[in-house]
């Protein structure tokens, strides 16, 4: 086991507004965290900051990648090193297919071209396993995809990028049952004991298929309380009040 993602104190503001108020937080190789909250505590914001949005300021604290410190660096810069996230609402890139959209990032992170034959039979593996038609691949990326199939081209950015540290924002809203099961056995097909993942999420449904480690409660900005799945399923019965009571 070793250290994936060291948070230390971290405090960061939008547009002269506190959003986070000195999160401390350490994931392991090997381990699920889940980060639950009301709309609004910081979740999000915490997986923006630590991919590298340029919209927020830090004010304090570090984030350690790895045991070194990745302020400094660029969003592509930190996917490089091995952090991926999944956004809540993906952007359609209209005119751009799935297919030369992984072509692209592949060769972007990794430095160089996937071998066409390799592509091709990683990519046909990865489609089964998240139940996508092949047409999928001739489609413009989230271009009129519904909510599913725009979760199912995120993991499936996940499974060709084989990042030490996925950040899944949400990664189930918008997903019915069937969809929501395919999209996180995808996920766990990518888990191993040499990477990590950070789920973010509002409902504890996501986790009857991934169960995490370790679940943190948000609240205004800060890490309120952590526990283990149990605790999502108090969350669900009693909502967030009771953690500040």
């Amino acid at each position: 086991m070793s250290e994936i993602l060291k948070i230390v104190d971290l405090k960061a503001n939008i547009n002269g507004k506190e959003i986070l108020k000195g999160i401390n937080l350490c994931i392991n190789s090997g381990e699920i965290h889940a980060i639950m909250g009301k709309n609004g505590s910081g979740k999000s914001t915490l997986s923006n900051i630590i991919m590298g949005h340029p919209n927020y300021e830090i004010t304090g604290g570090d984030i350690l990648f790895k045991e070194k410190s990745i302020l400094e660096l660029k969003t592509d810069e930190r996917a490089k090193l091995g952090i991926f996230l999944s956004f809540q609402y993906p952007t359609p890139l209209p005119g751009i297919t799935v297919g030369n959209f992984l072509k692209t990032i592949l060769k972007n992170v990794n430095g160089k071209d996937i071998p066409i034959k390799e592509f091709k039979k990683e990519l046909k593996e990865n489609m089964k396993l998240l139940k996508m038609d092949d047409s999928f691949v001739a489609r413009y990326v989230n271009d009129g995809f519904s909510g599913g199939e725009k979760k199912r081209n995120e993991i499936l950015q996940m499974s060709f990028l084989k990042p030490a540290l996925s950040i899944l924002d949400e990664t189930d809203s918008g997903l019915d049952i069937d969809a929501l099961k395919t999209v996180c056995e995808g996920i766990l097909k990518n888990k191993n004991s040499e990477n990590a993942i950070l789920l973010i999420t509002h409902y504890q449904r996501m986790l009857n298929y991934i169960v995490p480690d370790f679940i943190h409660v948000f609240i205004d900005g800060k890490i309120q309380l952590s526990g283990d799945k149990s605790l999502a399923f108090k969350l669900e019965e009693q909502g967030y009040e009771w953690v500040t009571a």
